[in-house]
């Protein structure tokens, strides 16, 4: 990319990304936080049937920006969650885990950057994600214990596949919180930076996966979620699957003879 398309890109992205997670810090009541939620999942499939529309053709991904100084979520609004009804609380839980699966499957890197509270659904949120970067200030959690409620987004389920029983169970039945740097050292996130560093991190981050084969990233994707309920033996045969696919296309000539030839491959868009 050139340098104009470089700027061009960081402030669209950035201002793609703000309308849409824009609401995620505040307060918000059932109604509010369901119609926000419904409408990410709308723009999800939008990325997801159309990347082109989101500036795939540069750049195939998506960074789900917390707040540039403030939080991920804090989750739904609480006194409006005591009212719920079974009912209620089933198509609550439904709309945060169809969210979580959207972003999950999304065929897109999504990156998520953490600079404040990410607690209940906020956290949920963020373990969706593929990669997730937090500045020192970010707060994870899982506190719904303490609310006489479990994880409903799906942490009860990704919690433990991401930093392993033991250390999921902990966190999900004390609800305590834990700092960035501890968020690391147990894998929850992949790296720490200033609060002042974090977003530009996480478009360099971006930029370098942009450079890749979209239809090589896609198939990463694809075969780590997928395989990741399978045995070995069925996940190598997927692996195995997906890899052929590929020579289907274009992108392992041209990548490399690109690599021979010592020049940058130009891979095709995601279709």
């Amino acid at each position: 990319m050139s340098d104009d398309a470089s700027d061009k890109f960081e402030e669209e992205i950035i201002k793609q990304l703000m309308e849409l997670f824009s609401g995620m810090n505040l307060p918000m009541d059932e109604k509010i936080f369901g119609n926000m939620v419904k409408d990410m999942i709308k723009q999800f499939d939008m990325m997801g049937i159309d990347p082109e529309k989101f500036n795939s053709k540069d750049v195939n991904f998506n960074i789900d920006v917390s707040s540039l100084k403030d939080a991920i979520s804090g989750g739904a609004d609480i006194a409006e969650m005591s009212s719920m009804s079974s009912k209620d609380a089933l198509n609550f839980s439904k709309l945060g885990q169809e969210l979580t699966l959207k972003i999950e499957n999304l065929q897109i890197p999504v990156i998520a950057a953490i600079n404040g509270f990410a607690l209940g659904g906020g956290c949920e949120f963020a373990l969706s994600c593929h990669i997730r970067l937090a500045s020192e200030n970010a707060i994870f959690g899982q506190p719904e214990v303490g609310l006489g409620l479990i994880a409903g987004f799906g942490g009860t389920q990704r919690l433990s596949k991401l930093i392993g029983k033991g250390l999921a169970v902990e966190l999900l039945i004390t609800g305590k919180h834990i700092n960035a740097i501890r968020a690391k050292e147990i894998g929850l996130v992949n790296a720490v930076y200033s609060s002042e560093e974090l977003l530009s991190r996480s478009i360099e981050m971006a930029k370098v996966i942009a450079t890749k084969s979209p239809l090589a990233i896609k198939q990463t994707l694809l075969s780590m979620n997928k395989g990741n309920d399978l045995n070995i033996n069925d996940g190598l045969s997927l692996e195995n699957s997906l890899f052929s696919e590929l020579f289907n296309s274009n992108d392992p000539h041209e990548g490399l003879t690109s690599f021979v030839k010592k020049v940058p491959p130009k891979f095709s868009d995601l279709k």
